[in-house]
């Protein structure tokens, strides 16, 4: 129970201003003071906690008397900031020899698909040691439950090697070590003996994998280890700090408890015992759990802040389910709670994958401080923000237009009541004329470039608008994709800015009831106070017997339990947890164990609820068991308000505009309101902290406790007109893409293949009624353009009447394919008797047929030889799903996963399915004429973009400009473009004359896919942020030679088209824009298996660099964008034994810019397998522009058992035998300009 003559303090100290909750023997106090304000005081939460003891209890002594004070809760931005600005630790990655460059290059994918200039995030250690060791599992394929030991130790570490190189690190100054080894979280013995040397050698900080994320994955293992160990130390000395703040300066007492048996086992760093001449402090983790302070590591502490706000709301809005909405200053946290929080166990901090338990909050950059800018003839809010310097114009420091300056402009903020912390003297209010004056500016660029004419607050509103809905997408994420319906919930909402749009979210959305607390400007930090102690513990699961995981569950709680003991006294919580998967799949639920079934039945329910399906006849393996105890210990009692009247007089009015019209609009102080007051929208309440808008037709109720509870009555939506408005453009264009990527996320939930699942290989979209693109989400570039060419194409094929319930499969080139992996799944959308849409879903399947596993053979000279080819095929009719139809033309063709093609191809149905969906609901909304109307004026928008970007190509004086380029595939065979652009109507010719003829080997490619290389260019050298549509391709006529390489006949082999020579057009098309030099060329296709399954993967290069920047290295480029299979889930798989993974250092070509390096990557086959290698760039070196030098050409070896070589070159297929490897070079990128 606590004790009421003591102060007890929830504390979140943000990254601009730390808000203190505390409970003392006056009553509940609130504070809110700048996290960094040194001429004043050192420590932000230290400071407030002074103020507030020293008011209470009247003292005026300068230091805490800690006797006081029974605990304090603290959640901190103190390891984000140290990772966003780079101030952690000074780190060394010691990693498996051969997997040194791993974490740089990641999964080899690129985290923007358009930007030529690719940039990754730079590493957090400065330093990496590679140890001579090696163990391997005992792969899935061949053991379901393997026996023990479940690896083969390969070669063990040499102690006094690795004590030397320990050694060199400690000379260099390396302060933390993150210690990863390959299959550390099933072996922690060598990542153990390493760590206990570098103890020896007086490294304190150590973080193992095997401790800090016990589970498969080297890279994402890898990465967060190296997290917690760059941000340990930072946390361990700010903490440090913190406790000597204290009477009687406690930190200087602590001394470090007694080593362990098993040093290596030591928490990240030795904790260190709490004096009794301190409070007992604990810290908020991501998970949303408090751990004491000793405890509290990098991994686990980048959501400290927001996770407070998360359990704020979920243990005070009462009811269930609730939808989160933290609106601040640069962006938005959305989440969910209906009862459980919501974890994920992958996520990314400032791009570095974090792969531990966090609550699952979904970050928006939309914000009050984020831009409002006109581009391309739409209004655009964010993701740019202003900051907190200079911050929006309305701060008068010469800011940027920002969110805060619409609101302040349509009367939704009154400026007395904000804080006077603005201008040079930061003392002046927020300034209403300064908004004006920018928007007047704004308002002169629009006037200037459209035909819109609309007043200063049409406009302020239309980006109030915009970004309402960019917040309204972001829950859609978390609810609609997953299954959950937003109407269901109730909107709690808190930070500086959310009460000023909630009333629009809620009602977008369908919400009808909004909770705000009375605490909500300081939710954060009130829901440290509500948060309950938890231990976590997890460990891997070599063993698939139900009685051992039982046994083994039982001994992790009795240890959990046994650490939350010693940290106080709690009433105990334990939850037990198995971390499931089906066999043959990357994706592992997190399943808690149910009282009324066993875990296997919960995982199967599970899975169902979240994917849609079961896959039959699949094992069901367990990866690991975790165990959370939580203990329960007394949190802040909210008080009543006080009973009696309370003034209901308002403070003042003023107009605010709404939906086209000026309202005159009440001001209230809410803490003037009594319990039980009523009030009808418009109304504007003033908080502490925030600002509350009650917008018309909404109803506020002041509850007993103060809070805030806000009925939404739903209204007709605003007639919505056919003729071009830039508002509704940019809205409508956003919800068009937020279907295709909500058919995204259907297809990846619901498909079974790892092509479609892990690799992300797979495309949606949809289309006007002629099939002409509306919008695609950005997944693979190569599939952009040429699904358009496949709905016309089908349409042409199905000319009878089309019936709802139709849906149609291709793959074949001369039907808008690609090559015949890439299976195109087709819906028309019927409306009383007329297709007004079209949906579209495009995957990479591993197997459909053909003379080779993966269906990829490097020597076909036909169609036939590379899979089945289907122009048309009804896949449904009237509904049915015509499984025995579809199954017998793959099994015909030959495929290797027939199983897995319907399952895939049923996902790709399903995800059809929702877009359908969702377009109903828009013309429902909207009308079909609106829809149509919008999606024609979004094609014509982006035509007018490219348009743009043509007419500046010739400068003032050329009135046509012809661009030449030409480059040539490894056996000749020449690819030659001539662009002839008109710059007066900003037009364009690309014309491919002079291209070599069919060929009789695969490179042929199909029109479509050259169409999509158009569209992928034309949007790179656009380089912001348009519509990606079929009107890219408006302005542009395309001459192709008929049975040229580039329109091929309808039997000549393209296995290869689409995968190399769709690389080689794009870089012909960059080197006449002199956009970039040549990338690696080529997406080094490797395919192996045998007649139980097949392996596909594409293997990453050099980029080429550009003028001002140099080429990226180990990375996919332009027409894939595709990841690649993690080592230890390769080999748990596969049976091979991955040798090496690194970065082909110097490959990438010399100059002022350098090209980036390509990867090796070599791999030992254990069994007798089948090998094709598919690649370029074996002969033509990747060449560099403007006098750079080209990048270095790639490499195919054959080492066979017996150490002897072979080149293989460019395209090669062979049997591999146990022992035999395959080395791949892949190219480095051409570089930019002559050295200096």
């Amino acid at each position: 129970m606590a004790d009421p003559d003591k102060f007890r303090f929830s504390i979140d100290r943000g990254g601009t201003f730390t808000d203190i909750y505390a409970e003392t023997p006056k009553g509940p106090k609130v504070l809110k003071l700048l996290s960094d304000n040194p001429d004043h005081y050192p420590d932000a939460p230290l400071e407030g906690i002074r103020r507030i003891i020293q008011e209470v209890s009247g003292r005026k002594t300068g230091g805490i008397p800690h006797d006081s004070i029974e605990w304090i809760r603290m959640g901190t931005t103190v390891a984000t900031n140290a990772l966003l600005e780079r101030k952690g630790a000074r780190t060394a990655l010691i990693i498996t020899k051969g997997f040194g460059d791993l974490l740089q290059i990641g999964k080899q994918n690129r985290p923007c698909i358009f930007d030529l200039k690719i940039i990754k995030p730079e590493p957090l250690y400065e330093a990496v040691v590679e140890i001579n060791e090696r163990v391997h599992p005992v792969q899935e394929l061949t053991n379901t439950i393997p026996p023990q030991p479940n690896v083969n130790i390969l070669r063990s570490p040499d102690r006094e090697t690795v004590r030397h190189q320990l050694q060199a690190l400690r000379q260099r100054g390396i302060e933390s070590l993150a210690i990863a080894l390959m299959h550390a979280h099933i072996f922690p013995d060598h990542e153990l003996l390493v760590a206990q040397e570098a103890v020896k050698l007086g490294f304190q900080y150590i973080s193992l994998s095997s401790e800090v994320m016990p589970r498969a994955r080297l890279v994402d293992r890898g990465h967060t280890t190296c997290l917690d160990a760059y941000l340990n130390p930072h946390i361990q000395n700010y903490l440090k700090s913190f406790r000597e703040g204290f009477a009687g300066g406690s930190a200087k007492k602590l001394e470090p408890e007694p080593e362990p048996e098993h040093v290596a086992h030591l928490e990240q760093t030795r904790p260190l015992r709490r004096s009794d001449q301190e409070p007992d402090l604990f810290v908020m983790q991501s998970d949303g759990g408090l751990v004491d302070a000793d405890s509290f590591s990098g991994s686990r502490a980048i959501l400290s802040g927001p996770a407070g706000g998360v359990v704020g709301y979920a243990q005070t809005t009462g009811g269930a389910p609730v939808i989160g909405f933290d609106m601040g200053g640069t962006s938005t946290d959305v989440s969910r709670f209906d009862g459980n929080y919501e974890w994920q166990f992958e996520s990314e901090a400032q791009g570095i994958p974090n792969f531990v338990p966090q609550l699952n909050i979904h970050t928006v950059a939309a914000g009050g401080g984020s831009r409002l800018l006109f581009e391309n003839g739409m209004f655009q809010v964010g993701p740019s923000s202003s900051g907190a310097w200079p911050g929006p114009a309305s701060y008068r420091n010469g800011g940027p237009l920002s969110l805060t300056d619409a609101n302040l402009v349509l009367g939704r903020l009154v400026p007395e009541h904000f804080p006077s912390l603005f201008g040079e003297n930061e003392d002046q209010p927020l300034s209403a004329a300064a908004a004006k004056k920018a928007f007047a500016g704004l308002m002169q660029r629009i006037h200037s470039l459209t035909e819109l004419k609309q007043s200063m607050e049409e406009v302020a509103y239309g980006y109030i608008e915009v970004a309402n809905e960019n917040m309204v997408r972001a829950i859609r994420e978390i609810t609609a994709s997953r299954g959950h319906d937003a109407r269901d919930h109730i909107l709690s909402c808190f930070g500086g800015a959310g009460g000023q749009h909630a009333c629009a979210i809620a009602r977008a959305l369908g919400i009808p009831r909004i909770f705000i607390s009375r605490f909500a400007g300081v939710l954060s930090a009130y829901g440290m106070g509500l948060a309950d102690v938890a231990v976590d513990k997890e460990e891997p699961v070599p063993l698939q017997k139900e009685t051992d995981l039982q046994q083994r569950l039982q001994v992790l709680a009795e240890k959990a339990v046994a650490e939350l003991k010693r940290k106080g006294n709690f009433t105990l919580k334990v939850q037990r947890y198995l971390n499931m998967r089906y066999g043959g799949s990357d994706t592992t639920l997190m399943v808690k164990e149910s009282a009324d079934e066993e875990f296997t039945e919960s995982f199967r329910k599970m899975h169902h609820r979240e994917f849609g399906f079961n896959p039959p006849e699949r094992n069901i393996l367990v990866e690991a068991i975790r165990v959370r105890a939580e203990g329960k210990s007394p949190h802040p009692v909210q008080p009543p308000l006080p009973k009696g009247k309370r003034n209901f007089v308002p403070l003042s009015r003023q107009s605010c505009y709404f939906a086209g019209r000026w309202h005159e609009t009440p001001v209230y102080l809410l803490e003037s309101l009594a319990a039980g007051q009523e009030l009808e929208g418009p109304v504007i309440l003033i908080q502490d902290t925030s600002t509350i808008l009650i917008e018309p037709s909404c109803r506020a109720t002041v509850t007993a406790f103060g809070d805030v509870e806000i009925e939404v009555e739903a209204l007709p939506v605003r007639p919505v007109g056919t003729e071009l408005d830039a508002v509704q453009l940019s809205l409508f264009g956003s919800r068009f893409m937020s279907i295709a990527e909500q058919m995204g996320r259907v297809l990846q939930r619901t498909a079974v293949s790892t092509n479609i699942k892990e690799r992300l290989d797979f495309s949606c979209a949809i289309f006007g009624p002629e099939g002409d693109l509306v919008a695609n989400a950005p997944h693979q570039p190569v599939h952009l353009g040429s699904m358009g060419e496949a709905v016309r194409q089908q349409i042409k094929l199905n000319a009878h009447p089309i019936e709802e319930g139709e849906v149609w499969v291709t793959n074949h080139p001369a039907t808008g394919g690609s090559h015949l992996p890439d299976i195109t799944v087709i819906t028309p959308v019927v409306q009383k008797g007329r297709t007004i849409f079209f949906v579209a879903s495009r995957g990479h399947h591993a197997d459909i047929g053909g003379s080779t596993p993966g269906s990829m053979p490097p020597f076909s000279q036909s169609l036939a030889e590379e899979g089945v080819c289907i122009k048309t095929f009804k896949l449904v009719q009237n509904g049915e799903f015509q499984e025995s139809g579809i199954a017998k033309i793959l099994k015909d063709a030959g495929t290797r996963t027939l199983a897995d093609n319907l399952s895939d191809l049923k996902a790709q149905v399903s995800a059809n399915h929702r877009g359908i969906t969702l377009l109903n609901e828009l013309v429902q909304l909207h009308s079909l004429k609106v829809v149509q109307a919008y999606m024609k004026h979004l094609r014509d928008n982006a035509g007018q973009s490219v348009r743009a970007l043509l007419k500046k190509w010739g400068g003032k004086k050329e009135k046509t400009v012809c661009l030449k380029a030409e480059d040539f595939m490894d056996e000749g065979s020449r690819i030659a473009l001539t662009v002839r652009i008109d710059t007066v109507s900003g037009s364009a010719c690309f014309d491919f004359s002079g291209t070599s003829m069919e060929l009789p080997n695969n490179l042929n490619t199909p029109r479509a896919v050259t169409l999509s290389a158009i569209l992928y260019c034309l949007r790179c050298l656009v380089d912001s942020n348009i519509p990606l549509n079929q009107g890219c391709l408006e302005p542009v006529e395309v001459l192709i030679e008929e049975g040229s390489l580039l329109a091929p006949s309808d039997k000549a082999a393209v296995a290869a088209g689409n995968v190399l020579t769709s690389q080689r057009i794009t870089d012909v098309i960059f080197k006449a824009f002199k956009a970039c030099a040549a990338s690696q060329g080529c997406m080094n296709n490797l395919t192996f298996g045998n007649d139980q399954f097949a392996y596909y993967e594409t293997i990453a290069g050099g980029a080429g660099a550009g003028p001002g920047w140099h080429g990226q290295s180990a990375v996919h480029t332009h027409m894939t964008n595709t990841r690649i299979t993690d080592p230890e889930i390769l080999e748990q798989r596969y049976p091979v034994l991955l040798r090496k993974f690194s970065i082909r250092k110097g490959s990438g070509g010399k100059g002022k810019f350098n090209g980036g390096d390509g990867v090796i990557r070599e791999i030992e086959f254990l069994v007798p397998l089948k090998v094709a290698i598919l690649s370029e760039r074996r002969v033509y070196a990747p060449y560099g522009m403007d006098g750079g030098g080209p990048g270095v050409k790639g490499k195919n070896l054959l080492i066979k058992k017996d150490g002897s070589e072979t080149n293989l070159g460019g395209k090669n297929q062979f049997q591999a035998e146990p022992g035999d490897r395959l080395r791949i070079l892949t190219p480095g990128g051409g570089a930019w300009r002559t050295a200096d």
